[in-house]
């Protein structure tokens, strides 16, 4: 009752504000018409009022009046539609001011004589009347605005970028009268925008004079609100800026923007993950929604890094059907609750099941029956395989075989493999299982004849026990920061530029071919611990351990003898790798292959057959 009471009492006051709000806008409008009309008689008759006949005028006035508030109320000029005066409200009330003068205006040039008005009166009041109308609303704009900016305490800023983005920072600065920020200045490296100013905030120089004017803005924080700026932009700006003694801050990603983690307004610190990462690539959403968009879709590994945010691309192109599949019911749940807004469990959308269960497996399958099938459900920590190589074996290359051969019974369509830049040329265990899987999947799409194919890339940022996690977990203990040379090299990306371009090549690869995702350029792993223990502020030791068992020194994405072909997609090349029948997998064959001199768990020379009983 009492929650009644005061909604119907805001919505009373509100009502009452927005009609006071209309009335103060159409007398105004009116005012406008009566001084507009007024002096153009005047001007007509060359400042001599005695010659001005009253009553017509007056007439003439009033139905201006009247017409105005009609006219506006259906433009929805005194509706409240647009905000005060926006570009929009201008362009809403050109057209009133226009219909009005002209209904009006043809009639006096006709008939003004009669009526005792010059003829040329409504069309030099039309002007007057158009630019009094939209000065008065840009005073109080300029009045609203003044009252709405950021305190004088608040912190000086620099806005790195003066286009769009730049601007509509500037103005949500100056506008928000509990903005942390007070923009002092710009900085923007293109010639065309060296005299740009935005809502009083002009360019005071380039990148190059960073240190300048900080020091002539006394500026403490540089925000950078360039639209997809890549990690070689964000270093290059951060350095100048440490340089001169300037925080960092930049504006959320569109991702973060439109999966409702954050709002474009709010700023954070720069991380070590946009040094190093990059935006998210152009996406043809043709090519996806033609293959997703009303079908059962499957993925395995869901409860992962990868699998989870394939899951939340895969579900904004409205599939009948997604199946996330997964042995790790944390986090499934994760997943789930991060796509539906709950964590139940208890719905059909989650299935609880290990590909290294061929029956239950093939059982989900038969059940739901899914056309599309993206598989990322594998084992992935290098050193860890090597010491367990069995278990590489039983997840990565059977748990893969498991998969495809539910797949192919139930006649999926599209089958795409997560692969990973280890399998060119492989080294280690984890790179030789999934070098396997890769020629697994090329012979299921030969004997099915349907699309079948792996997609390879390198590391992401971010996900679970990866490189970024870990590095920091060891500076807030107060290291030592473990490295394993100082010359070691890896790719990166963001986990939504993987998933994006995984997605895509679901519709633009085909059967038995590895699509190689485009990287970037390698990263060294010394400058990327260095750069972390700087932004952390703490003086933390870097030791390094050496290279471990099957590991490269510098990775590579296209192996020898594949191709570096990108006929579709500018960031996607397309390869193929030779087709292995699984009736020819051989324990003891791989084993060798991968290098591994000792086999303790007394499985050594097991054959296939046998391998395969004891996954």
């Amino acid at each position: 009752m009492l929650a009644d009471t005061l909604d119907r009492f805001l919505t009373a006051v509100y009502r009452r504000g927005a009609v006071a709000r209309i009335t103060t806008q159409y007398l105004v409008d009116a005012f406008a018409w009566f001084c507009a009309i007024l002096a153009a008689v005047v001007l007509r008759y060359d400042f001599d009022v005695t010659r001005i006949t009253w009553l017509p005028l007056l007439s003439l006035i009033f139905v201006t009046w009247s017409a105005q508030f009609l006219v506006g109320w259906v433009l929805f000029l005194y509706r409240g539609r647009h905000p005060y005066g926006s570009f929009a409200e201008v362009r809403a009330l050109l057209g009133v001011v226009l219909i009005v003068g002209l209904s009006f205006g043809l009639p006096v040039v006709l008939w003004g004589t009669e009526w005792m008005i010059p003829r040329s009166t409504m069309f030099i009041a039309i002007p007057v009347a158009f630019v009094l109308m939209g000065s008065a609303r840009y005073l109080k704009r300029l009045l609203v605005e003044r009252s709405m900016a950021p305190p004088s305490d608040a912190e000086p800023a620099l806005i790195y970028g003066a286009g769009y983005l730049g601007a509509v920072t500037i103005r949500r600065m100056v506008t928000d009268s509990a903005s942390p920020y007070r923009p002092v200045a710009m900085i923007d490296d293109a010639p065309s925008r060296r005299f740009a100013w935005h809502h009083g905030i002009r360019v005071a120089g380039t990148g190059a004079e960073l240190a300048r004017v900080a020091a002539d803005t006394g500026a403490t924080v540089l925000v950078i609100a360039v639209a997809r700026a890549d990690a070689e932009l964000l270093t290059r700006v951060s350095d100048a800026a440490a340089a001169a003694g300037l925080r960092v801050m930049v504006l959320p990603s569109l991702v973060e923007v439109l999966a409702g983690r954050t709002q474009l307004r709010d700023l954070r610190d720069i991380s070590i993950e946009d040094l190093i990462g990059r935006h998210p690539v152009d996406t043809d959403v043709g090519s996806i929604a033609g293959y997703l968009t009303g079908a059962r879709v499957l993925v395995t590994g869901a409860g992962g890094s990868i699998g989870s945010e394939l899951c939340r691309q895969i579900s904004r192109f409205s599939p009948a059907e997604l199946i996330m599949v997964d042995h790790d019911e944390t986090g499934l749940q994760s997943t789930q609750l991060s796509i539906l807004g709950h964590g139940l469990l208890d719905t059909k959308d989650v299935v609880l099941a290990s590909i290294r269960d061929a029956d239950a497996l093939q059982s989900v399958f038969d059940e739901r029956r899914p056309q599309v099938v993206f598989h990322a459900a594998a084992l992935k920590h290098l050193p860890m395989l090597e010491q367990y190589p069995m278990e590489a074996w039983k997840s990565n290359v059977l748990g893969t075989l498991n998969v495809l051969s539910a797949a192919r019974s139930v006649g999926v369509t599209t089958f795409v493999n997560i692969s990973t830049d280890k399998a060119a040329n492989p080294t280690s265990v984890l790179g030789h299982s999934k070098r396997i899987a890769e020629k697994l999947t090329a012979w299921a799409a030969k004997e099915t004849g349907k699309k079948y194919l792996s997609v390879r890339f390198g590391n992401v940022i971010g996900s679970r026990g990866s490189m970024l996690p870990t590095f920091t977990a060891l500076i807030e203990a107060g290291g030592p920061l473990t490295v394993t040379h100082p010359d070691v090299t890896r790719y990166f990306m963001t986990i939504p530029e993987a998933c994006q371009l995984v997605v895509q090549a679901g519709g633009i690869g085909e059967g038995a071919e590895v699509l190689i995702l485009d990287m970037g350029e390698p990263v060294k792993i010394r400058e990327v611990a260095e750069r972390m223990i700087e932004m952390s502020g703490k003086d933390i030791e870097i030791v390094y351990t050496g290279l471990r068992a099957g590991e490269k020194l510098h990775e590579i994405l296209v192996g020898t003898n594949e191709s570096d072909d990108r006929r579709v997609h500018p960031k996607i090349s397309h390869s193929r790798v030779s087709e292995l029948d699984p009736a020819d997998l051989d324990f003891d064959q791989w084993i060798v292959r991968c290098g591994v001199e000792k086999f303790e768990n007394g499985k050594a020379g097991v054959p296939f057959a046998v391998a395969k009983e004891i996954a």
